[in-house]
């Protein structure tokens, strides 16, 4: 009887979920409810799913006690909106209406267009219009009218009588009670950015909004009952009951198969490409892989995956072939062989002794999850090949929908309260948090927050999703189209879980962007060409060993952080084993459940490890006894308990809290210690066993995923090695990684690069290289225009070097500012003037009062010259202007700028000789890391450079450290104790400040 429900599915309108709204049509016996949220369906599968799930008893318990659930019938559609205003309700009949109705909407959020006025001809759809009293439209069959009970009075000689079959009950469902319909008024503010209190009334729903009992609302229409009949009718006629799968796991929606031929034509398909791709991976005759081939692909066509294969191989066949992308196959795909031979993924199963079942089994339903890495700036091709390769309908990236758990809002719901600025800052800022307490007003908008944090706030695009679907995905869903371009669906992955989706995650990263360019910055420059893909010799090679080792490889992927180089340090680090361990224990969860320090004190003494059994010996020797990959937990409950390697996946998915019944998980545990039993092991050691697969399962990480960042590690590793110029001009030109930009620029000068700064007759837009001469690129020049950025070297190249500063004004018509700023930094220094004559002189051709000029004169007219005076110049003014527009400066050391000429009593490199004494330091500061401590109180981890360019690393702990000791960029005197752990040192600081600077002369003058 309820034709119009909105969920908080409604951005910024609905306030209930969809659990909330069952549960309350549930307390009041309401046995029908139609989901029309407005102008999306993000809500509508999950609504009925919930609902047929609810109405059926699981458990016999249930039963005996009396409560067997009752069915409400789940009915779906769309609230059209446009200009704020209803237009029409839509409502499905069957599964093909939603199909038409998310057609119809996805059309026109696809090509922004606004929606009619009136829709099109659906053939399983009513159209619902909203009553007014001058209605007088002739309704087609499948139209009607709704009518609230507050508006029957306007029924009395209606042109609308005359069709008294088109007249339905309406009664419109947004609230749920007086709270949240001030909470509604909230969300109407701050969606359209006012005030609360000008929330104009034909913007927010109505006070009565809610869920009533349907007797009541029959009740209010007694002396219409062919208005209650009519409603009731349509209903009846209404069965979405083909998108309800009783089972707890759905069948799948992906496309089923990838040739022509269908399933027979695909297996023979993979078959052919996954033995062509074993003989390029291992030769003519091994037979090892042999049988693990025969096996994969055993699982592979039982499970019906081998579409999923295919597809994934024909995107990476796409990016080498066709475009020459690099990328890389991560994630547990890599345990895959059958992905190996297909260049998926660059890891080796049987060398890293990687199991199959921890990818896909027997008894996986869902299917198997590639994760695919390309470059940055590669990836967004590879995204329009796919949509360009499946039918439209079929293919769209995976949503997301962010909540109000953000503590941001906060600011949003001052802002509709009309708090000023001020105090508003002060409520969001972290440092007044205590203070902020003990205010009535930040109780007051604490209060809405929990209020809001809850539920959805915006829908947004995944990271790199793709659903590709066997049937239009607008049966399951609307589709937006976001900013960057691409159909989204709008549910996120859970939901897409829930209905049977699994993503193809096209993702990217920096990494592979360093690496893509510095093999062509070799070529380029040295002329040489790498085959990066090497990696065999690479992980041997004892110079990329003895980098690894001395834990200092900024740049290069996934291993340059400070608490990744601190960890290769403790555990030196030489080899690609180790690296893979490192960087799984690296993990949050596995660090700070203190089995990253157990695996380091047994690293380094083998020999005192105590196994709980010579099984345990044999299936953890490689990590020492400690449980390091989740490939670890599958070993354990394989070997030492019995269990079959499928159970054994099943058992660690579900310890990591992705089990969805918790009846099935006990009868798993309970067959792991009935089976470890038979294997004659005692209770005691089963006990213990279990102790510590179920405490370390949940911190747990792929030791596949590991191993293919660990090869890209390397990759990066041995570039920087063998050309650390390249590799170095490669970070940079691809945004850097980790630290800020000034530390690769310092990078670069420290392989023996003569780095210079932005040149007009030498820089392109990024960093470039020529010998061993690199000059800064024109991007990353504060407020340099884009079009300034492309014209200069677009131009040079066309016409040749720029003479003199009068042929680059004519020749790039660059405006006075624009020109000012390369001046300033010194770009127009071929010249051979200083900088504050070249500014004198620019104002001849573009001051004030000057006509704009071109390269287009027919003569070349010539300007009046002056004959200045001396105009001081100086090296700390120069590069106070490189930290303005670069950010730092490039020939002038940040200890330079300080007034002290001390540069601390030891260096970074000296450490070692002051174990435990209380040393004075002074640090360039790099970066920082806040952690709380177990008391949840706030401590830091600094990281610094010397004034000989070494790293060191300081821990502040809350009681020798201020509320917040960092102030920014610059140079610290540190005051501390030098601790070592396993051979790596740094300082426990006792105190600590900021050192003063010498003032710019301008500033001063």
């Amino acid at each position: 009887m309820f034709l119009n429900v909105h969920s908080s599915y409604s951005l910024k309108y609905g306030t209930q979920s969809i659990n909330q709204l069952i549960a309350a049509a549930r307390h009041l016996g309401i046995h029908q409810m139609v989901l029309t949220d407005i102008n999306n369906s993000g809500g509508a599968v999950e609504f009925i799913r919930e609902c047929y799930k609810q109405g059926i008893a699981k458990e016999a318990d249930d039963i005996h006690k009396g409560n067997i659930p009752y069915q409400i019938k789940p009915v779906a559609g769309i609230e059209f909106r446009g200009d704020n205003g209803l237009r029409y309700v839509g409502i499905a009949k069957n599964k093909e209406g939603m199909r038409e109705l998310n057609t119809f909407l996805s059309h026109h959020h696809i090509h922004h267009l606004p929606l009619p006025q009136t829709p099109p001809a659906m053939e399983n759809v009513y159209i619902v219009y909203p009553f007014y009293k001058t209605f007088n439209k002739t309704l087609n069959a499948n139209e009607y009218v709704g009518i609230r009970a507050k508006q029957l009075n306007h029924l009395y000689q209606h042109p609308l009588l005359k069709q008294k079959d088109k007249l339905l009950v309406w009664h419109p469902v947004t609230i749920s009670n007086k709270v949240t319909y001030r909470l509604h008024e909230y969300l109407r503010a701050i969606a359209l950015n006012t005030l609360l209190s000008k929330v104009p009334d034909d913007e927010k729903c109505e006070p009565d909004e809610f869920l009533i009992p349907e007797a009541e609302l029959t009740q209010r229409f007694e002396q219409y009952p062919f208005i209650v009949q009519n409603t009731q009718k349509l209903i009846n006629s209404c069965d979405l009951s083909a998108y309800f799968e009783e089972t707890t796991v759905p069948s799948s929606k992906n496309r089923f198969h990838y040739t022509k031929t269908g399933v027979e034509g695909d297996k023979k398909m993979l078959r052919r490409l996954a033995t062509l791709g074993l003989k390029y991976r291992y030769g003519e005759y091994h037979q090892e892989a042999l049988k693990r081939l025969e096996k994969e692909l055993r699982i592979i066509e039982l499970k019906n995956f081998c579409a999923y294969f295919l597809i994934t191989f024909d995107i990476v066949r796409y990016a080498i072939n066709k475009c020459g992308f690099y990328h890389v196959g991560r994630g547990s795909g890599a345990n895959s062989m059958v992905a190996y031979c297909l260049r998926i993924t660059d890891v080796d199963p049987i060398d890293l002794d990687l199991y199959f079942e921890r990818f896909l089994h027997e008894k996986r339903t869902s299917p198997p999850d590639f994760d695919i890495d390309f470059s940055w700036d590669e990836r967004e091709t590879i995204q329009k090949y796919i949509f360009k390769r499946y039918p439209k309908w079929h293919v769209a990236f995976l949503g997301t929908m962010s909540t109000f758990k953000d503590r941001a809002v906060i600011r949003e719901i001052g802002k509709v309260l009309g708090l000023p600025k001020a105090e508003i800052d002060g409520f969001t800022d972290p440092a007044k948090e205590r203070e902020n307490l003990s205010d009535a007003t930040y109780q007051k908008l604490l209060a809405v927050h929990r209020y809001l944090r809850s539920m959805p706030n915006q829908r947004s695009i995944h990271a790199g999703g793709i659903l590709i679907s066997q049937e239009p995905i607008t049966y399951y869903t609307a589709l937006d189209m976001p900013p960057k371009g691409f159909p989204t669906v709008q549910w996120d992955m859970y939901e897409a879980e829930a209905i049977g989706y699994e993503k193809f995650d096209i993702l990217s990263q920096r990494g592979i962007g360093h690496i893509r360019e510095a093999v062509q910055l070799i070529k380029q420059n040295k002329n040489k060409d790498i085959d990066i893909h090497d990696f065999k010799s690479f992980k041997k090679d004892q110079k990329v060993n003895a980098i690894l080792k001395e834990g200092q490889p900024i740049g290069c992927f996934y291993i340059e952080s400070p608490a990744m180089r601190q960890l290769l340090k403790k555990l030196k680090c030489d080899n690609y084993l180790t690296l893979v361990a490192a960087s799984s224990i690296i993990r949050p969860g596995v660090a700070s459940s203190g089995m990253m320090k157990s695996y380091i004190e047994r690293y380094h003494a083998p020999e005192k490890v105590v196994y709980l059994c010579d099984v345990m010996k044999q299936q953890l020797s490689e990590t020492y006894g400690v449980m390091v990959y989740q490939e670890d937990v599958i070993k354990v409950c394989h070997y030492f308990a019995g269990l079959n390697l499928a159970d054994a996946d099943i058992l660690r998915k579900a310890m990591s809290g992705k089990y969805r019944s918790k009846l099935a998980f006990d009868e798993l545990v309970n067959k792991f210690f009935a089976s470890a039993r038979k294997q004659g092991h005692s209770e005691a050691l089963i006990t213990e066993v279990w102790r510590q697969i179920s405490s370390f399962a949940g911190y747990s990480f792929s030791k596949a995923h590991s191993a293919s960042f660990a090869v890209e590690s390397y990759q990066s590793l041995y570039l920087k090695t063998y050309y650390p110029m390249e590799f170095m001009v490669a970070v940079l030109n691809n945004y850097g990684g980790f630290y800020s930009r000034w530390v690769y620029v310092y990078e670069l000068q420290k392989t023996g690069a003569k780095v210079h700064l932005p040149c007009v007759n030498h820089s392109d837009e990024v960093v470039n290289i020529r010998g061993e001469d690199a000059y800064l690129g024109f991007i990353g020049i504060q407020g340099l225009e884009e079009k300034v950025i492309k014209i200069i070297p677009q131009e040079r190249a066309a016409n040749g070097l720029y003479l003199h500063l009068e042929d680059f004004v004519k020749r790039t018509c660059i405006s006075l500012e624009q020109a000012i700023i390369l001046i300033r930094l010194g770009a127009l220094r071929f010249t051979g003037k200083d900088r504050k004559t070249l500014l004198w002189d620019v104002h001849q051709y573009l001051g004030f009062k000057q006509k704009k000029v071109n390269h287009a004169e027919l003569f070349n007219i010539s300007y009046k010259t002056y004959q200045l005076p001396a105009l001081a110049d100086s090296d700390l003014e120069n590069a106070y202007t490189e930290l303005e527009l670069l950010g730092y400066p490039l020939n002038y050391n940040m200890f330079d700028f300080l007034k002290t000429p001390f540069r601390g009593e030891v260096m970074a490199a000296d450490l070692s000789r002051y174990l435990g004494q209380t040393v004075r330091m002074v640090g360039n500061y790099v970066c920082e890391k806040t952690v709380h401590t177990i008391k949840n109180n706030k401590m830091w981890f600094g990281t610094f450079l010397d004034a000989r360019g070494d790293f060191f690393d300081t821990t502040h702990f809350p009681n020798t450290s201020p509320q917040y000791p960092f102030k920014g960029k610059g140079c610290y005197l540190i005051l501390g104790k030098v601790v070592e752990d396993f051979g790596f040192q740094s300082i426990e600081v006792l105190r600590f400040a900021k050192l003063a600077i010498q003032l710019n002369p301008v500033a001063i003058h």
